[in-house]
């Protein structure tokens, strides 16, 4: 099929698949996407210093990728501030992540090497946890059943006792999945997301079982998480 049909095939169904390829198709843009995953808000400063580039560049990137809906815009005062557009774009750039060669970068420093690290280990994925801790606790609870972890994964209701004892709440009335596996694009398999997951998130980082580490998505899991994901999930302590 030559590039005519292509166009044509694209006009005839009326999507313009191609223009969102476009915006994720830019390094820089790329970065930008990633680094939201966190489910903050960023300024331009911000993410222009993330990605190494000048503001004025981290701008015309920005004007880009909310004109094309995949970030909205907030404005406090004279501040201008970015975030994800919703949870569609997240599972967008979850999955694009996933999919993509995975290499493992060159660190230009020891902290940096050590950013990496905290970030494979345990991190924010929008709203929900992943890493190889996410993976741990997904697999304690699909092992203790507490979770339906096939096609269409589910808690069970030994997996909703659990979470009243634990003292985990998630909001009723959501339109969201409560269950819903994300595949981890630094280990290459699923992990628990959906409203469970972001009750858990939510609970981990209120109570003090996990802090975040500095401005990053990193999590660093605390003595007192490593006491309660044993306490109720058996997992070893040395391996969190």
């Amino acid at each position: 099929m030559g590039t005519v049909d292509i166009q044509r095939a694209d006009q005839d169904v009326g999507v313009d698949l191609a223009g969102v390829a476009r915006l994720v198709a830019d390094g820089t843009r790329a970065a930008f996407c990633l680094a939201l995953l966190d489910g903050r808000a960023w300024t331009a400063n911000e993410l222009a210093r993330y990605a190494g580039v000048a503001p004025s560049t981290a701008t015309s990137h920005l004007n880009l990728l909310v004109n094309g809906g995949l970030l909205v815009e907030e404005r406090h005062g004279r501040h201008r501030y970015v975030r994800v557009a919703d949870r569609r774009v997240v599972e967008l750039i979850e999955s694009l992540a996933a999919l993509a060669p995975k290499h493992s970068p060159r660190p230009r420093s020891l902290s940096a090497s050590g950013r990496q690290q905290a970030l494979a280990r345990a991190r924010l994925c929008y709203d929900h946890l992943a890493g190889t801790t996410a993976l741990a606790i997904t697999d304690a609870m699909v092992e203790r059943q507490l979770l339906e972890w096939g096609p269409e994964p589910g808690l069970t209701g030994k997996g909703a006792l659990w979470l009243a004892e634990v003292g985990i709440t998630v909001p009723a009335g959501s339109r969201r999945p409560p269950v819903r596996a994300c595949l981890d694009w630094t280990e290459r398999r699923p992990h628990l997301a959906g409203a469970v997951g972001a009750a858990l998130s939510a609970h981990a980082l209120a109570t003090g079982w996990m802090t975040r580490i500095g401005t990053t998505r990193a999590l660093l899991v605390t003595p007192a998480g490593r006491r309660a994901l044993h306490d109720h999930l058996g997992l070893p302590p040395a391996e969190l």
